[in-house]
């Protein structure tokens, strides 16, 4: 029989296991065998012990059933334990790989692979397939085994009646043949749907400010209620297809018996059997019935253990991010040149940026500004590659980035987003993230560059306070003066500041303009900015419309030209005199 690709692929995965998988199938093959031991034990007993003419000693019997069944838990006890020996492992291994994939792939992922979908792999799909290699795969072998030990001492007893019961064989194989091909059609669409489910809740409990500002509550109940729904209805389609198999498989089993019994009797009366040969046939074939429902009820559980490995191997066979290029043996002068470049995202027809030409000399501070979708936030992500330009190239200190390793590369540049983003850890472990020796006096020395000595001191243990989700514990302002320290702390040659003081009030956002000012001595710095007055002493603002860049020049310059800058400072600063 051929096995399908990912179930191959996975028992490839188990190669390092493979001697405790090995104990665990010799456990399966010692619990297979006291099956017929128990039918045999059977005969034995009423053809010699109930005839009045016992030639043995009675405390043989209650001997031989306790061994057996001491013989047989202790089987059974290796063969779980050696089976979740090896599955934890690879379950572990699998979501190191999937893990892994995730800190790999390319930005653009995201916009195909939600979250949501993500985690619900990382931490549902994943258990779908241990589930299916522990449980599914354990019953056929132990099970299949047991199958064919009864069944050979079934055709030692009686070899006719035998093949009278071994009909139903091939009739089942119909019957799990016929209910795999929809089960699996069914359980590809409950896991699409699980993962719509992760994401609604993700989203929810990520966007709580949101939704209670905005009365978002009924919406959410609404997304949630009907994807619940859709999952309720698929889960009752292969509940129902799969409970279908059973009730058949015991039918097929029943009729079996009945004719089986006949015959016996009629063989019983014709002196061909004896008493206890009969007995101990109907106790081997009914005892055939459980490994034979057991393996009928396997191909539920292996259609979704494979539909999920689909989902699993298509995570870990994404693709990364570039690998290889020149690493840089020395501290970056900080030198940008962007040559023509173009740039259109994925699944996207319009350009998000046109020819960009733009030289950015070492130490300079370069502003970019525009209306929103300009394109201003897509060049700065050019910079680390976190995009792939579709046209020209960028150059740092003279070099292509493209031929530059990405990890020595982005070791040259230290960002803050607008969107800051904190990790469940104290203060001094997020100023110091990324550095696996973190330097204690640096973290201070960031920390009050970024003037957060005063929320550190009210902290109840200071630098080693956790954070929470995200930086919950703190303020915005707080949250985006921690990103500011993190840059700080990296001492980078090139700096991404992308809103930087955004959260800030006015007397924080001068303290850290302050701060940023002076950690922008001597290093290239990409500004983004909205507040045209932040960028004022900036060596050169960029204008970007459209993806084009429109005008350059310092703020008097471009102030005294009268184009689109001078609007968009006129529009900025009667808002904030309305204001």
């Amino acid at each position: 029989m051929k096995l399908p690709p990912h179930l191959k692929r996975l028992l490839g995965m188990t190669g390092p296991y493979r001697g405790h998988i090995a104990l665990a199938m010799l456990g399966m093959l010692m619990t297979a065998a006291t099956e017929p031991t128990l039918a045999a034990l059977m005969k034995a007993l009423l053809d010699k012990g109930f005839t009045g003419k016992l030639t043995f000693s009675l405390w043989l019997v209650p001997g031989a059933v306790i061994g057996i069944f001491v013989f047989r838990g202790f089987s059974t006890f290796m063969t779980t334990y050696m089976m979740q020996w090896a599955t934890t492992r690879l379950l572990n291994r699998l979501r190191q790989l999937m893990f892994n994939r995730i800190l790999d792939v390319a930005i653009g992922f995201y916009a195909d692979n939600p979250v949501g979908r993500v985690i619900n792999s990382m931490m549902f799909e994943v258990q779908q397939i241990i589930d299916m290699i522990r449980n599914v795969l354990t019953s056929m072998i132990r099970d299949s085994l047991t199958v064919i030990g009864l069944l050979a001492y079934l055709f030692y007893l009686n070899w006719q009646l035998t093949l009278v019961a071994i009909v139903l064989l091939p009739l089942i194989a119909v019957i799990v043949r016929m209910t795999g091909r929809r089960l699996r059609s069914l359980t590809k669409a409950y896991l699409q749907i699980n993962g719509e489910l992760t994401q609604v809740i993700e989203e929810t409990t990520r966007a709580q400010q949101v939704i209670k500002v905005f009365g978002g509550q009924q919406y959410e109940r609404d997304r949630f209620d009907e994807r619940a729904e859709r999952l309720r209805r698929y889960s009752m389609k292969m509940s129902s297809t799969f409970a279908a198999t059973v009730p058949i498989t015991q039918v097929l089993a029943a009729c079996a018996l009945s004719i089986v019994i006949v015959i016996a009797l009629i063989q019983t009366n014709q002196n061909q059997t004896t008493i206890g040969g009969f007995v101990s046939f109907i106790t081997a074939m009914l005892m055939l019935i459980t490994p034979l429902k057991h393996l009928a009820e396997v191909n539920g559980p292996l259609q979704r253990g494979l539909a999920a490995a689909e989902a699993v191997f298509a995570l870990i066979d994404a693709s990364p991010e570039r690998t290889g290029g020149a690493q840089l043996t020395q501290r970056a002068a900080g030198r940008l040149d962007f040559i023509d470049v173009g740039f259109t995202y994925p699944g996207q027809q319009q350009p998000a940026l046109g020819r960009i030409d733009l030289q950015i000399l070492p130490g300079e501070t370069v502003a970019f500004v525009g209306m929103s979708g300009g394109g201003k936030s897509t060049l700065v992500n050019l910079v680390p590659n976190f995009y792939s330009v579709d046209r020209g190239e960028i150059r740092l200190d003279g070099q292509p980035i493209e031929s530059i390793a990405l990890e020595s590369l982005r070791a040259q540049m230290a960002m803050v987003s607008q969107n800051v983003v904190l990790f469940d850890d104290t203060v001094a472990a997020n100023i110091a993230y990324g550095d696996a020796n973190p330097d204690r006096q640096r973290i201070i020395a960031a920390a009050r560059a970024a003037h957060l000595e005063q929320m550190i001191a009210q902290l109840p243990q200071g630098l080693d306070t956790q954070v929470g989700d995200n930086g919950s514990r703190l303020s915005g302002g707080q949250r985006q003066r921690m990103a500011i320290a993190r840059a700080i702390y990296k001492d980078a040659p090139i700096l991404i500041l992308d809103e930087a003081t955004s959260a800030l009030d006015s007397e924080s956002e001068r303290a850290v303009q302050a701060a940023l000012d002076k950690l922008m001595q001597g290093r290239t710095t990409l500004v983004i900015a909205h507040r045209l007055s932040t960028i004022e002493r900036a060596s050169r603002i960029v204008v970007l419309v459209g993806g084009e860049i429109v005008e350059i020049g310092t703020h008097a310059q471009l102030l005294a030209k009268g184009g689109a800058y001078a609007n968009l400072y006129q529009l900025q600063f009667a808002g904030e005199m309305v204001a």
